[in-house]
């Protein structure tokens, strides 16, 4: 019997990031941008993976009563390296200090996932990648802090940038770490009743 697909919802996105909404729109889904600007102070640091889907959550959840009958998605990343969390850099010498950390070293990068249906139904996961970064020298890692595009990124990095450069090989997927991971979306939107090619 032939599937049924139910009327296409607006899909939300519940962030500012230009990687996250890129990456919807090269998998044929065109999201609607609305950024949070939820306070992540108010959330307490805890295992990388709880703290990832509660910080996307309270996203999700403050857009989404702006929006009926929407797909609204909240998602956060973090970097988890030797016990220790990292999301944003604060500055130029905390990049330079993070990435004299990093380097040689591999790291678990963690997105947290938040999908709230039209009906204001929930469904979350969290996704890991395992990074490995190369053992690049100083004056690499000045230069590449002074491009800023560290000063943007979760765990310092961007892997779909020139960041990329700085990356030995990764182990998971790959959109995962530019942000949002397109397997765990699919999922999630199946969970809720939809197939990908709802959007296309």
């Amino acid at each position: 019997m032939a599937r049924v697909a139910p009327d296409r919802p607006q899909f939300v996105l519940a962030s500012a990031s230009k990687a996250r909404r890129l990456l919807l729109i090269g998998a044929g889904i065109h999201p609607f941008v609305c950024p949070s600007d939820f306070d992540e102070s108010r959330v307490e640091v805890g295992p990388p993976d709880q703290y990832v889907l509660t910080l996307a959550q309270a996203k999700a959840e403050t857009v989404a009563p702006q929006f009926t009958q929407a797909l609204v998605l909240g998602c956060d990343s973090v970097l988890a390296l030797g016990g220790q969390i990292y999301g944003k850099p604060a500055h130029r010498e905390e990049a330079i200090a993070r990435w004299q950390t990093m380097r040689g070293q591999m790291g678990e990068l963690y997105t947290g996932h938040v999908l709230i249906g039209p009906q204001g139904q929930m469904v979350s996961r969290c996704a890991v990648t395992q990074v490995y970064f190369a053992a690049v020298d100083d004056p690499t890692i000045v230069a590449y802090v002074d491009t800023g595009e560290p000063l943007a990124c979760a765990g310092a990095f961007a892997i779909d940038g020139k960041g990329g450069l700085l990356v030995e090989k990764i182990n998971g997927c790959h959109t995962n770490v530019i942000g949002l991971s397109l397997p765990v979306l699919r999922s999630l939107l199946e969970e809720l009743g939809y197939a990908i090619g709802d959007f296309w």
